[in-house]
């Protein structure tokens, strides 16, 4: 298997910027890589957000019926959609940018 057909499985399939890497392109992988960490964050920080209050309510009371973590995250839809659509768009750029590399890390030569 050649190094880009490598690189592409390892964005498209462990994680997006882990190509770049393996191509010796240090810069964007390691860029890549952060941006995907600081969205998985985000969406990890609305979806509390938005379950803390029937956390917290029903915490002693008892248990949380599944309408009611629905009715919760209902309000921060919005911007989990937007959290996946940035998550989505940044995947296919990592693809696309391991597809269009001309010399596919054969010629690369480290900083």
């Amino acid at each position: 298997m050649n190094r880009k057909r490598t690189a592409l499985l390892l964005n498209a399939l462990v994680v997006p910027g882990l190509g770049q890497l393996y191509l010796g392109r240090k810069t964007a992988g390691i860029a890549i890589i952060m941006l995907v960490n600081l969205l998985l964050l985000l969406a990890l920080f609305v979806l509390m957000k938005g379950l803390a209050p029937v956390i917290a309510a029903k915490a002693v009371s008892g248990s949380i019926s599944a309408q009611e973590i629905y009715d919760a995250l209902h309000g921060a839809a919005g911007y989990g959609k937007a959290l996946l659509a940035g998550f989505a768009l940044l995947w296919s750029v990592s693809i696309i940018d391991i597809i269009k590399d001309r010399n596919g890390g054969q010629d690369h030569v480290d900083s």
